[in-house]
This record gives structure tokens, sequence and C-alpha cells, in this order.
């Protein structure tokens, strides 16, 4: 079997690099964008099997992008990795069909288990968000 295809996109170089080398022992990173448009074209592109996104991106939002991948029927599971811990947005995330909500500061213990519960059909959420 084949390891998971996973696309990043952030805005900042340090966050790219630094999840890469978390995800990369277990999964495929086919690719690292900085910005919401980018992540529609390569998305279009490479059809990776998860997409780890930041909600603010320069052009497109993570939301937007998002959403505009749903329209154009791009499966890929979501996952939202943001510094954001305000539930609301935990709530639009899965309203536009995201799969994960996890909060930079647990990254290092949160990201791995929220891509293998999302996998499973199961959204996982941050428990550092709050209401």
């Amino acid at each position: 079997m084949s390891a998971t295809r996973v696309l990043l996109a952030d805005g900042s170089p340090t966050v790219l690099d630094a999840v890469t080398r978390m995800l990369e022992p277990e999964f495929d990173v086919v690719g690292a964008v900085r910005d919401g448009s980018s992540l529609v074209g390569e998305a279009e592109r490479l059809k990776p099997d998860v997409m780890i996104v930041d909600l603010l991106m320069p052009g497109l939002s993570g939301f937007e992008a998002i959403r505009r991948l749903k329209k154009r029927h791009v499966p890929a599971t979501v996952i939202f990795l943001t510094v954001f811990s305000d539930l609301a947005l935990a709530e639009e995330a899965q309203a536009i069909g995201a799969m994960g909500y996890v909060l930079k500061p647990s990254a290092d213990r949160e990201l791995l288990p929220a891509i293998r519960d999302a996998q499973q059909g199961c959204f996982f959420l941050s428990d550092g968000v709050r209401a």
C-alpha cells in the first residue's frame, strides 16, 4: 500500500518545514504552498489524499481556498492547522467539509492523530479549542 499523499498550505516557510519533517516518516508530502491561490492550483494538479491548511494565508484564506476546491470536486481530506482557538471557526471548518481542526501549538502531539482520525471519517478537534 502506498503512503498517504499530503499537500501543505501555510504562509510561513518555518511552519511548512516543521510540518514536513513531522509527517515525512509516515506520509508522502507531495507539495507545500504559501498562499491560497497556489493551494487551489496544486491541489487540482497533485490530487493529494490529505491537505493540511492554515486559515490565514496571502491571497485566498484557507476557508475560501477549500470552498473553491469543494466546488471543483477535489476529494482530499482537509485538516486546518491554525493558531485560532475559537470554537466558531472550528465549526465553520467542519461545515465546509474539513475533517480536523488542529492548533499549531499542539501540532507535535495532535496532527498525526488528526490525520489518522480524519482518514477513518472522524472529525478531530484540538483539545485547546474554546467557545
